[in-house]
């Protein structure tokens, strides 16, 4: 007798977070003889908590093709809404919203805090005597989930296109900066990374023969805007320009932070931010040549744009969902699958699973041995390790009328069948 199955998606959004939500489409239809109907649930877990669910199953083949190269989460939704020890009442009510549809799969897609909430329906599935299989899908731009060995995880989905973006930004911002550098001799750049400097650190990947006067300011290098400051005035005394890319956790005091709904800095809500304070020191301080520093924060934009998105990554995206799958029909509940390398000097990926538990709120750092001494630039291994995440070659993009086609879904909500529900969150907010 077969079951049906429930995706979600939770967190920031990737360039390939839908290539992820296609691949757990196709694995499921795989199965025909397990599941059976397949639901989206809209905007995440709140979707689940307010039973606002998406039939998969009457939408049109054409636009589950399209989710491959359509970027962030527009086709079903995100969100920020964290689940912790202390909601009862969240827990229970996605229990009965499991049970009403008759759901006997449950994947989730998203990062440590996303595998946090998917372990604990598990656990909770399991007490309540429901029967229900709840996998992980791993998503994060930030790569900063897993170990340290890379053992759980050789990467996530989302990153190679993240580091593809920032190769391609750093090879273009080169050249605005040799013909400009009379006038704006540094170049300050900002990436995302709240305290993993993997996205800072692929702005190298525009330059691997290192020819650029490029300075790259990871959380983990542990400089300040006054080594900065004297770093940059070296480099301007011996090229006459300076391209600076800092990570969005870069300290430079308060930024006048604001925090989403997981707990971490909003850096884009923030009243200021690292790009900017560094280029006001820079100027304030005084540059070794003459001219000033400006300074641009792509922000979103890093993790949205189709365009620059990895082929690498988005077929990488659907595999690893496509193995979730297979890791659910054929070893059951509280796993996350995943993506490792085998070792030799030729790029291959293989995919493996990995208990929930293990990645629940893991979190991972820029190794010390990628990073130069100077702290200023990364090594030749780091390089090895994401050149071929990027990939070779442009997404395939459809358009119409000269501009990207992107999936579209009908999202009328299925019947519901639950009692009306408030999310204990919405609550707080509320009384706030």
């Amino acid at each position: 007798m077969s079951r049906n199955a429930l995706v979600a998606q939770s967190g920031g959004p990737s360039p390939v977070i839908n290539a992820s939500l296609q691949g757990v489409i196709e694995g499921c239809r795989a199965y025909p003889a397990l599941i059976g109907k397949r639901y989206a649930a809209w905007h995440g877990i709140e979707g689940v908590l307010q039973e606002e669910l998406i039939d998969l199953c009457r939408q049109p083949q054409s636009e589950i093709e399209a989710l491959g190269t359509t970027p962030a989460a527009g086709a079903i939704g995100t969100c920020r809404y964290k689940l912790t020890d202390g909601q009862a009442e969240d827990f229970e009510r996605i229990v009965e919203v499991i049970r009403a549809h008759d759901i006997g799969f449950f994947f989730y897609i998203g990062g440590n805090d996303s595998m946090d909430t998917a372990a604990k329906v598990s656990r909770l599935a399991r007490e309540r005597g429901v029967e229900l299989v709840v996998a992980g899908v791993p998503k994060t731009i930030d790569n900063d989930i897993g170990d340290a060995e890379f053992k759980i995880i050789d990467h996530t989905p989302g990153y190679g296109s993240a580091a593809r973006y920032w190769a391609y930004l750093t090879q273009n911002v080169n050249e605005e900066s040799r013909g400009m550098c009379v006038s704006e001799p540094v170049a300050v750049l900002q990436a995302m990374g709240r305290k993993s400097g993997f996205i800072t650190a692929a702005a190298r990947l525009g330059d691997p023969r290192r020819e650029m006067p490029l300075q790259i300011y990871m959380a983990e290098s542990k400089h300040t805007l006054e080594s900065l400051h004297e770093n940059v005035n070296r480099e301007l005394r011996r090229s006459g320009r300076c391209i600076v890319v800092v990570s969005e956790g870069f300290d430079v005091g308060s930024v006048g932070e604001r925090h989403d709904g997981f707990g971490h800095i909003e850096y884009g809500a923030s009243k200021t931010n690292a790009a900017q304070e560094v280029v006001n020191y820079l100027n304030e301080k005084g540059l070794a040549v003459r001219g000033q520093a400006t300074g641009q924060v792509p922000g979103v934009i890093q993790r949205s744009v189709s365009l620059f998105a990895s082929r690498v990554d988005i077929e990488e995206a659907r595999a690893v969902a496509r193995h979730a799958v297979e890791v659910a029909v054929t070893d059951g509940t509280g796993w996350m699958s995943t993506t490792l390398r085998r070792p030799g000097p030729r790029y291959q990926a293989y995919y493996d699973k990995v208990p929930l538990e293990t990645v629940a709120n893991s979190s991972r750092f820029m190794p010390p041995s990628w990073i130069t001494p100077d702290g200023l630039d990364v090594t030749d291994d780091f390089v090895r390790y994401a050149s071929p995440l990027i990939g070779e070659g442009n997404p395939d993009i459809r358009l119409e009328g000269g501009l990207q086609r992107f999936a579209r879904f009908d999202v009328r909500f299925v019947d519901r069948v639950c009692r009306p529900y408030v999310p204990v969150r919405f609550r707080e907010t509320a009384r706030a």
